[in-house]
């Protein structure tokens, strides 16, 4: 029996090596591996004895010959196959452990050129570990490490069986599928092509989960190979239960609202809508209060994420009522004694989250039998210079602060989305009607008697003039709204009416 070892991360190769050494396997090896294993005296023959061929080109050219794929691809059930090798001098390879070039910590390095990205491109290894897999009935084929350990000890037990063998060729597809997938998308971001032809995604195991959006559900958590500055994945969880599916969805609609804000920022989640927000308030506990106050019915069970390190008030405050998941840049020790002494509630440590990261990412939705791929919605603005304002009263300097505000905050709505919000505060959020004067009246009647003076903001335009006559009714001084609809004149009469400053955007921001 013959195994071929050749790794470029050689965590437990040479425990591997001796182990098939001592149940009589000879071992064949390249370069540092086979040094390695010499080094701590395992018997070793180099490839280049197998082949008869030195290894050239600086390495790059080392198993690329019929001696050593001959020995793998052959069948060993096939007479002409063990015939044909046998005239051609081949021995058969019956083990085979690869691992491959760096090529993702590679280009993971913001400093990495293409000509060192390329060099980073396994080309002998995947080949192979393709052909080992290929011929699985006879080669055992390992790319993982951890399973050395198995390979072992069914060696030791009457040798590997073919549930293992099939098992281990099917990691190696996946795994040299999951390698292709990130060069493929690399060379993609060098050429500037958002859409290729054939899209080829890949994303690694993060989490299993219990169950998704309902127990019958099956579901896990994936993360990009590539970490992703202030996303959920890379975030250390200090305290909780594990995080569930439901869980990850709103915590992502909350950091996706807090990374608009620069300044001291609380936002509450609930089922992915924003259900409070504080901004600019001189301390996060009264920011998280102000988030608080706009809706303590909904913000209950809620997902709170904060741009500023947890103190100690604003824990205690926070410690007043049931959450989900409180996420922040950090913890001080005293809020963190205060906030784990309730056993459920999860604490997630996301450093970065002081500073606006707008995301210049795509994200994909799956519909039956294929899936929709767009540019993430990293704009709130073309810029300050569109706002126009189409009625004949202007806005106030305070209400264009609050309008921004709450145009920032219904980006995150989803549609039809409407928000109100005044002085740093949301009050009223009317999320995903199947018309835009359901979400009017009821972010309206949400406001209660802060409503008088606030602004509100809708994602997309007033197809009638209902939603202003409703919001001039409950004492809204501005509006902020895209514009475009066949009506507009109607929405800005009305505006007129009640006195009621508007401004357009020429940017809508659906939310489905």
């Amino acid at each position: 029996m013959r195994a071929l070892l050749s790794v470029y991360d050689k965590t437990g190769i040479v425990e591997f090596a001796q182990g098939l050494h001592g149940l009589g396997v000879e071992i064949i090896s390249t370069g540092g591996t086979a040094a390695a294993l010499r080094e701590n005296g395992v018997p070793v023959v180099d490839v280049s004895d197998v082949t008869g061929f030195p290894e050239c080109l600086d390495g790059r050219v080392k198993t690329l010959h019929p001696a050593i794929h001959a020995g793998i691809l052959a069948m060993r059930g096939d007479p002409a196959h063990m015939t044909q090798i046998e005239e051609l001098g081949i021995e058969p390879i019956d083990i085979v452990a690869i691992n491959l070039y760096p090529f993702k910590k590679t280009v993971a390095n913001k400093d990495c050129t293409l000509e060192e990205a390329i060099e980073n491109i396994d080309i002998g290894g995947p080949t192979m570990l393709r052909a080992a897999a290929k011929n699985w009935q006879d080669v055992a084929v390992a790319v993982d490490p951890a399973d050395y350990e198995l390979l072992l000890d069914e060696l030791k037990n009457g040798g590997i069986t073919r549930d293992t063998k099939f098992r281990l060729a099917a990691k190696v597809f996946e795994h040299t599928a999951a390698y292709d997938a990130l060069i493929t998308q690399y060379f993609n971001w060098q050429l500037n092509i958002d859409f290729p032809q054939n899209l080829t995604l890949t994303y690694e195991l993060q989490q299993p989960m219990r169950y998704g959006e309902n127990p019958h559900q099956k579901a896990a958590f994936y993360r990009s190979p590539l970490a992703v500055e202030g996303s959920l994945a890379t975030a250390k969880q200090l305290h909780g239960k594990e995080l569930s599916y439901n869980n990850i969805g709103d915590a992502e609609g909350a950091l996706s609202l807090l990374r608009e804000f620069e300044e001291t920022a609380v936002v509450a989640v609930k089922h992915a809508n924003p259900c409070g927000v504080g901004v600019g308030f001189a301390t996060l506990k009264e920011c998280w209060q102000k988030a608080y106050e706009a809706d303590p019915v909904s913000v209950y069970g809620g997902i709170v994420a904060c741009n500023r390190a947890v103190d100690a008030e604003t824990a205690g405050e926070m410690s007043k009522i049931f959450l989900e998941i409180i996420i922040a840049p950090s913890f001080d020790d005293d809020a963190f004694k205060i906030l784990s002494k309730k056993k459920n509630i999860r604490l997630l440590e996301l450093p970065g989250l002081e500073k606006h990261m707008p995301y210049s990412g795509f994200e994909y939705k799956g519909v039956r039998g294929g899936l929709l791929a767009q540019e993430t919605d990293n704009c709130l603005l073309d810029s300050e210079k569109t706002l126009e304002v189409v009625t004949k009263r202007k806005p106030t300097q305070q209400e264009m602060t609050d309008a921004l505000l709450a145009w920032r905050i219904v980006k995150h709505v989803k549609s039809n989305g409407i928000a109100v919000a005044r002085e740093g505060q949301s009050l009223g959020v009317g999320p995903g009607q199947v018309n835009r004067i359901w979400p009017t009246l009821a972010a309206l009647e949400r406001s209660g008697d802060r409503v008088v003076g606030a602004t509100l903001a809708s994602d997309a335009f007033f197809p009638f003039d209902d939603c202003v006559e409703a919001a001039g009714k409950a004492g809204i001084t501005c509006i902020i709204q895209p514009g475009g609809a066949t009506r507009d004149e109607d929405s800005i009469k009305k505006a007129d009416e009640y006195g009621i400053a508007m401004m357009v955007t020429g940017m809508r921001h659906f939310k489905h």
